[in-house]
């Protein structure tokens, strides 16, 4: 078996071989993910039959707004409303009748 010296300049050499090829796998990640994302920002818009158009949309928004006062499991019955009645004496119980006489 041959004894192998390895001199200070062929360490150096190897240092930059590796160091090269680290920033070289580097450049190509970085250049892979550019054309992913640049791929994925230049897709058209849905324009189909079935797409919705932007005002939908934002009707769609302002109804969803509006619906989300309302208090769903109050609405199914499961617990009590919390809104404030304005008038508490119209839901108070009617006063029991006189019997007759």
């Amino acid at each position: 078996m041959a004894n192998f010296q390895i001199t200070e300049a062929g360490q150096k050499v190897q240092r930059i071989r590796v160091g090269m090829t680290g920033l070289a796998v580097i450049v190509l990640l970085i250049a892979l993910a550019s054309a992913i994302f640049r791929s994925a920002s230049t897709e058209q818009a849905l324009t189909g039959t079935g797409a919705p158009k932007t005002a939908d949309m934002a009707n769609a928004a302002t109804a969803n707004e509006a619906d989300a006062s309302k208090e769903p499991l109050a609405e199914i019955g499961v617990t009590p409303s919390a809104a404030a009645d304005p008038d508490p004496a119209a839901n108070a119980a009617a006063p029991p009748a006189a019997p007759p006489r």
